[in-house]
């Protein structure tokens, strides 16, 4: 059973320190990076991925991408290292872009990755995201029109 929680002063700390391997940490900035933006950025949301009731991953989402309304971009998600390859990350992605279409002014869900990063070409084209070419920083943008 997956389920999407709101992080709180309560289990903020349980999401700090999870880690990816070393072969994915250059793809995302840390847990606790994303938790200390979403303290400052009204629109951005950071929820907690929990497996069977315990922490197993993390995702962030802005509710205004690029200062558009309707543009939900997803910043951050991350399986923790120890949860890969349990399905943890596909029921996770689901449950959140089934939140993001229910959104009453959704026109647009983003997300950038690096462009080397086939698995998360991969994973991100499964659920029907479309890439529209890269970032002014390199990252590869793709987009769900729900």
């Amino acid at each position: 059973m997956v389920t999407l929680e709101a992080i709180t002063v309560d289990n903020f700390e349980d999401f700090m320190d999870m880690e990816l391997p070393d072969s994915q940490r250059d793809y995302l900035a840390s847990n606790a990076y994303s938790i200390a933006q979403a303290r400052y950025y009204d629109d951005y949301i950071p929820r907690g991925i929990y497996h069977e009731g315990k922490p197993a991953g993390f995702l962030l989402y802005d509710r205004q991408s690029n200062n558009h309304v309707g543009e939900y971009g997803i910043y951050r998600f991350m399986v923790d290292h120890a949860q890969q390859g349990k399905g943890i990350g596909r029921r996770a992605m689901q449950l959140l872009l089934d939140e993001l279409k229910a959104k009453p002014d959704v026109k647009l869900i983003t997300i950038c990755y690096k462009p080397d990063n086939a698995n998360a070409r991969a994973f991100y084209r499964s659920f029907g995201f479309e890439e529209t070419g890269l970032d002014d920083i390199g990252e590869m943008i793709a987009v769900i029109r729900p």
